[in-house]
């Protein structure tokens, strides 16, 4: 199964881990593949980069460029459909776009405003619970 992860699944899963770890832990056991994109890769590390996420990010014990290649390493990388304008905010936009380029099955968000979609070209978008219980 091919998942697009939104920006705030990758930072929770790094930071947090918990269910939306396991997504990232599926696609190292080949369970899941994952794909993202430039303007993603560039959008996690700008949120990284906030001093709110300063302590967890020090507790990893990596760098914030390390860990932005250690995701891109983990997922295909694609060229995002930039003639998506379907969502309110256009960074939402990027994420459509994204899993449209991949051909991806799923988007995986907890951004309320794409989670509303429920759906793009066949693309189902989903919380990271709904995204593991399809993995099964």
């Amino acid at each position: 199964m091919r998942c697009v992860l939104d920006t705030n699944v990758v930072v929770s899963a790094i930071l947090w881990g918990g269910t939306p770890a396991r997504l990232m832990d599926a696609a190292r056991e080949g369970t899941a593949e994952l794909a993202t994109s430039t303007p993603l890769l560039r959008e996690l590390s700008r949120i990284l980069e906030r001093p709110r996420f300063g302590a967890r990010l020090a507790a990893t014990g990596r760098t914030i460029n390390a860990i932005v290649s250690e995701y891109a390493a983990l997922a295909t990388l694609v060229r995002p459909d930039d003639s998506i304008h379907i969502a309110i905010d256009p960074d939402d936009d990027i994420v459509v776009g994204t899993a449209t380029a991949a051909k991806a099955d799923l988007i995986v968000s907890g951004d309320f405003d794409l989670l509303r979609l429920r759906e793009y070209a066949g693309i189902r978008i989903v919380t990271a619970a709904n995204a593991v219980a399809a993995l099964r």
